[in-house]
């Protein structure tokens, strides 16, 4: 669990690495401002919503491959100008938008579905090169049950939405620290 001055930190990094690019600057972080903790690496995603709640942008590595501060300057800057489902952020919007920041936890295969539990898990859902993921939140915010979260899930994926009982599906769930502004 990261405490609240990391979570903090962290979501001021995502901030002020949108506002670089913004201002023609490349992000910069001085890993050595950092505690250990923040300098571990660890996936992440960055979503951020409008102000009306809606999503505006998300994005992030589901594996560890950097630093997380570095993961989470990395997401922040493709979910404000990469998401390909938006246009990318303006100046005038950054400071009517919310960020908010999934730490990644280990990813686990699931065996029977019945483990995953709607509102810890998040998904990714594998058929041949097509797949899918979900961060745990989504399934809360949007009220579904289990298989609506499959569904979904495979839907994302560019499957069929029943294409997670297929035996030559794979299912994988992962825990995720949430947090926001």
């Amino acid at each position: 669990m990261l405490s609240h001055e990391q979570r903090r930190r962290l979501l001021t990094i995502a901030r002020e690495a949108i506002a670089a690019v913004l201002d023609g600057r490349r992000p910069q972080i001085d890993p050595a401002e950092l505690d250990d903790v923040l300098r571990k690496p660890a996936g992440a995603f960055v979503s951020l919503h409008d102000k009306d709640g809606d999503l505006r942008g998300c994005i992030g590595s589901i594996v560890p491959v950097a630093p997380l501060c570095q993961a989470v300057v990395s997401s922040a800057v493709n979910a404000a100008f990469r998401d390909p489902r938006f246009f990318p952020l303006t100046k005038e919007e950054l400071a009517n938008v919310e960020l908010e920041i999934s730490v990644m936890g280990p990813i686990e295969v699931v065996r029977d579905t019945a483990e995953i539990e709607v509102g810890r898990d998040g998904l990714i859902v594998t058929k041949g090169r097509n797949s899918g993921l979900l961060l745990p939140q989504v399934a809360t915010d949007y009220g579904w049950d289990l298989e609506s979260f499959l569904r979904h899930t495979c839907t994302k994926a560019g499957l069929p939405a029943d294409a997670w009982r297929s035996p030559d599906s794979r299912i994988e769930r992962f825990s995720a620290e949430v947090f926001s502004e």
